[in-house]
Formats: structure tokens, sequence, C-alpha cells
């Protein structure tokens, strides 16, 4: 049997007539017949008896029919479902984030879920370079990185441009407002040095830029015992303004970087050139889009 058939025999229990079964189906009486007959056949049992000019369900009947409107139902979800997903209204939209750059991405997440209710999320934190090969490898669609990188291989969404900021303790006032390199580079700095991430070299290289030689005490991976290293006051450090959103409540002061030497790295949304997204990923890429515009 198939969903056809069973469709045909719901038809023919409801109706109690082949006549008004078939005119229900927009079919002629005797190739419904002749389906009823196939199904009792390959069942091995009677499923209607006729009474007069009214069909009476057997026991064998009931039992089908029972199960014929659960199958009948399954199929009409799993049919619109397939729709939803093909729409990206339904299903999971799978994305990579940088560790440093995930500050705007409950907002972007809560702008999403209001449009499209029903999609879940399958959400991976990691370096940018790891995410790059994530993309490649199709363990992630999209992911938000930190740039630059090479990305020969992928489409680029600029998400925005993150401005970076020295922090010391706030037990010393040690400038006012805004600072250049030139006033922190004897200023004694351990640095955020979790692998991969860029933030660690895009300083150093800040520095290298101006010919200045930055007072390097050391490196930490961990952000929170380096965000209470600063506010202890053993020493000061160079963040993106990300660190400073998601780890707040430490006494420190915050200085943007800026002038000639202004510190600041772009952020974007990255996915595989010459490849199709899924409907889901590219609704997302277009709230982004929009969002941007």
């Amino acid at each position: 049997m198939d969903i056809r058939q069973l469709r045909y025999f719901i038809a023919i229990v409801e109706e109690g007539k082949i006549s008004a079964a078939a005119k229900r189906l927009h079919l002629s009486q005797p190739p419904l017949s002749q389906q009823l007959k196939a199904m009792e056949e390959e069942l091995g049992s009677k499923l209607i008896e006729r009474s007069g000019k009214h069909l009476e369900v057997t026991e064998a009947g009931k039992a089908l029919y029972k199960y014929a409107l659960q199958m009948n139902q399954l199929m009409e979800e799993a049919k619109m479902e397939v729709q939803e997903v093909g729409k990206g209204v339904n299903g999971s939209l799978s994305i990579g984030v940088n560790t440093f750059s995930v500050g705007e991405l409950p907002h972007i997440l809560h702008q999403f879920q209001r449009q499209f209710p029903k999609v879940t999320y399958k959400i991976q934190q990691n370096e940018s370079a790891h995410l790059c090969k994530l993309v490649r490898d199709r363990d992630v669609e999209l992911a938000i990185i930190r740039l630059p990188l090479e990305l020969d291989d992928f489409e680029v969404l600029h998400l925005y441009t993150e401005p970076f900021y020295f922090i010391s303790s706030d037990k010393q006032k040690l400038f006012e407002d805004e600072v250049s390199l030139q006033d922190i580079h004897n200023q004694p700095l351990i640095l955020p040095s979790t692998q991969g991430l860029g933030v660690h070299y895009l300083i150093l290289e800040a520095f290298s830029r101006f010919h200045l030689h930055p007072h390097i005490t050391g490196e930490c991976s961990d952000i929170s015992l380096l965000m209470d290293l600063v506010s202890s006051g053993f020493c000061g450090s160079i963040v993106p303004e990300t660190v400073l959103k998601r780890h707040k409540g430490y006494s420190i002061h915050a200085h943007k970087i800026s002038g000639s030497a202004e510190m600041s790295a772009p952020v974007g949304l990255i996915w595989l050139k010459n490849h199709s997204l899924s409907k889901i990923a590219q609704n997302f890429v277009d709230v982004l889009i929009a969002k941007n515009n």
C-alpha cells in the first residue's frame, strides 16, 4: 500500500459510499473499487462490507482507518516541514563565532528569531583561523571572524570595525580619556594571547608601524584572569571593545587608543565562495545586510 491508497480508503470510510468517495477524490467509481479490492487482497482482510446502499467498516477496516489517518497526518506534516525548510523558516542554522567578536551576536539572533521563530541554532565558538577551516569542511555554513585573514575561498560581509582600548586599574589614574600608542608604550603590558585569535599579533604590529617598542611583561590566554591582573594594578593591557562588553564589573579604567595610531579591527561574516547557502543561512545573511544598510 502507498499513501495514495490510504487516502482513498479514508475517503471511502468517511463518505460511506464508493460513489461519494469517488466524487470527493475526482475519480470514477470503477478505479476506486479496484483500489479497495487490491488493498483487501494485499492485507488478506475484508475492510468494507456492503449493506444495501451504504458501506459498513469491518474491525480490520477500523484498525486500518486509524493508522491511515496517522500516516496521512505525518505525510502532511513532513510536506509542510520540508517546504518550510526550503523557504528557510524551519531547520537549523549552523554558525561559528570568534571568541572576541560575539558582542553583537545576541542582538542579531534576537532580530533573526523574531522573523524566523522556528529555526534552531548550532553555534560553535573558536578562533578565526579555525572557524575558516570549519566553514571549508562544511561543519558550519557561516562564521563571524576577526579580520584580516587570507579569505580567497570565502565571500565576506563586513559587519563592523571594533576599536581597541588600553585598560589599567582604577587604583591608578594614568591618563585622561583617549591615549596614543606613544603614551602607553612604556607601561608594563600583559597582552591577550589566546592561540589563533590574531589580537596579540595585531597589537605588536601596530606598535611596530610607529617604531615603538612596548614594555611587554607577559601574555595571558585566559581573559578573566587577565582582567583580574589588570584590576589588581599588576599590569595594563590592550583589548578589543568586545572584551569590555563581555567582562564587566572589573575595577579598571578603559582608554580608547586613538590619534594617528588609532587601533581597530574589522569583523566580518564569511561563507564558502561558489557554494549555494541553505535558505536558512541566506535568510541570516539577508538580515545582516538589511541591518548594515
